[in-house]
């Protein structure tokens, strides 16, 4: 159950999030993006391979996500260090863990928000099936799953990185650099041939290697805990980084 101070922090958050035009220019900016990858552009879209598939709304998704969380991320705790607000909240009866809790759950509603139209397109292509129907609904559901916490990795990264800095966009350049680093930088470390046999264990780590994992429609534990405490150790560099 939510505590009162983080409910109140994750309120907060949201009022803001919804009395600007910041959350629904970036879901706007999001689904027109993704809209055009996979319906309009030659190279990615449906009508374009016959085929009644949603592998190129899940390869393309993340690359869209490493630029649209940081920049919902981006002004959480830079823009509380900026303003000073941040010293009020620390004199509350909220703990640390508290104010990152709230602001997480906030962001993360704000991503998943944005994700949940593109659920059409599963119906769209449900319907457009032949017959109707054919379509790995397993596999899209597993994809689903690993966006979710991909998004949930992306936030806590994007937390961490509002954290260091009291200036948005230092915040939001971090956050891109850091999640590109996560998803494709291992991957690329990986096929190193200096590296040898350590490749593979390096490769694990990558999150693209996890996502693309959870997508084959089989739920791995494994990948499911490793991206779970992945946001955890993000929220924990964030706490220990407001106590200081």
């Amino acid at each position: 159950m939510i505590q009162p101070a983080v409910f109140a922090i994750f309120r907060k958050e949201i009022n803001q999030f919804f009395s600007s035009p910041i959350a629904y220019i970036i879901m706007g900016v999001f689904l027109t993006a993704t809209g055009l990858l996979f319906w309009v552009f030659p190279d990615t879209s449906l009508p374009e391979t016959g085929y009644a598939d949603l592998s190129p709304f899940f390869n393309l998704t993340p690359y869209v996500m490493l630029f649209l969380v940081p920049a919902v991320t981006m002004r959480s705790i830079a823009d509380e260090v900026r303003g000073g607000t941040l010293e009020w909240l620390l004199t509350k009866p909220v703990s640390r863990w508290g104010i990152v809790g709230g602001k997480f759950l906030a962001n993360y509603l704000l991503v998943t928000l944005t994700l949940l139209p593109t659920l059409l397109y599963y119906v769209s292509l449900y319907q457009l099936g032949s017959p109707v129907g054919n379509i790995d609904s397993a596999g899209v559901s597993g994809s689903y799953i690993g966006l979710l916490l991909l998004a949930g990795v992306f936030v806590g990264v994007g937390l961490w990185a509002s954290s260091l800095n009291d200036n948005q966009v230092v915040a939001f350049v971090l956050g891109v650099f850091f999640s590109f680093l996560l998803y494709v930088g291992l991957s690329a470390v990986a096929g190193l041939s200096v590296l040898g046999g350590l490749g593979y264990y390096v490769s694990y780590f990558a999150l693209d290697e996890q996502y693309r994992a959870l997508g084959r429609g089989l739920i791995d534990s494994r990948n499911v805990i490793y991206m779970l405490s992945l946001i955890v150790f993000f929220l924990l560099l964030t706490v220990n980084r407001l106590k200081r």
